[in-house]
């Protein structure tokens, strides 16, 4: 006679059956037809209607900002950003954005290397989320030294966000794989760099196939002549009192062109986590 099981586990007591949508994408700045695309950007995104997205390589100038440009169309009136000089552009700001659905209590940008980090609180109607939304500048293969230094700052500082209660996002362009030993320290296949503290990958709990949101079927991404990979993530804290921050659902984003153009030259990664 099989044993009696204890559903839900008292681990986690009653598990929360309501949702966040969050969606990270690195949007590729102002390079190329940069309007044209952000008018992807927007059409892709207000089919999606997420509550929080993490924008990767986002702007800002003197007079404008991505931000504000995309807050009324999608629903986001909140925003925080934190931007270096841009590469492709000397009279704007590169940056990471988290915009909101509702309001941002805290935020700071932060640096642990070569990644380049926004952090935001938001105050959710069900209580705190907790979102750090990142970019590492260290993109070529064999940088894998600088990315694990990276994500051991990040998460030696991370441990100071613990909360049972609260979830705990990372998220961004890590520009690294699954199997590099810098994405194995989230998800515990390596020692972890903090005891205690683990990560789900949201597209292993809740996506199909490959998941790559570097693929060469967008001819923006053919021009470094790299194989398909999957470097952009949505990460969540476990555990968390009912299931806070559990995957329920990963999809990908902006994999099919939009009046001919292709929106960026990454994928963008959505994922629905219990909230």
């Amino acid at each position: 006679m099989a044993p009696e099981l204890d559903i839900p586990p008292r681990f986690y007591g009653p598990l929360l059956e309501t949702t966040v949508r969050i969606v990270t994408w690195n949007v590729w700045g102002r390079y190329g037809p940069w309007q044209e695309r952000e008018a992807a950007v927007i059409a892709t995104l207000t089919d999606a209607r997420p509550d929080i997205v993490v924008l990767t390589e986002s702007w800002t100038t003197a007079e404008d900002s991505q931000c504000a440009r995309l807050a009324g169309p999608l629903g986001l009136p909140h925003h925080a950003f934190s931007g270096v000089p841009a590469q492709e552009d000397e009279s704007a700001l590169s940056g990471v954005a988290v915009l909101s659905r509702w309001p941002i209590t805290a935020q700071a940008g932060m640096d642990f290397g070569a990644l380049r980090v926004q952090q935001a609180t938001i105050a959710g109607p069900r209580g705190p989320i907790t979102v750090y939304g990142g970019v590492m500048d260290a993109w070529w293969p064999d940088q894998g030294r600088q990315r694990q230094e990276a994500v051991r700052a990040l998460l030696e500082h991370l441990k100071t966000s613990w909360d049972d209660r609260t979830p705990l996002v990372v998220c961004g362009d890590f520009n690294a794989d699954p199997d590099s030993d810098e994405i194995r320290m989230f998800t515990g296949r390596v020692a972890a760099p903090v005891p205690g503290l683990s990560f789900y990958d949201a597209w292993e709990a809740g996506g199909t196939e490959r998941g790559c949101t570097w693929a060469n079927t967008n001819p923006w991404a053919t021009q470094l002549l790299w194989p398909d990979r999957r470097i952009d993530y949505v990460f969540t804290g476990m555990p968390r009192r009912g299931g806070a921050g559990h995957p329920l659902a990963a999809e990908l984003l902006g994999t099919r062109p939009l009046h001919g153009m292709y929106p960026s030259d990454h994928l963008a990664l959505q994922a629905d986590l219990r909230y």
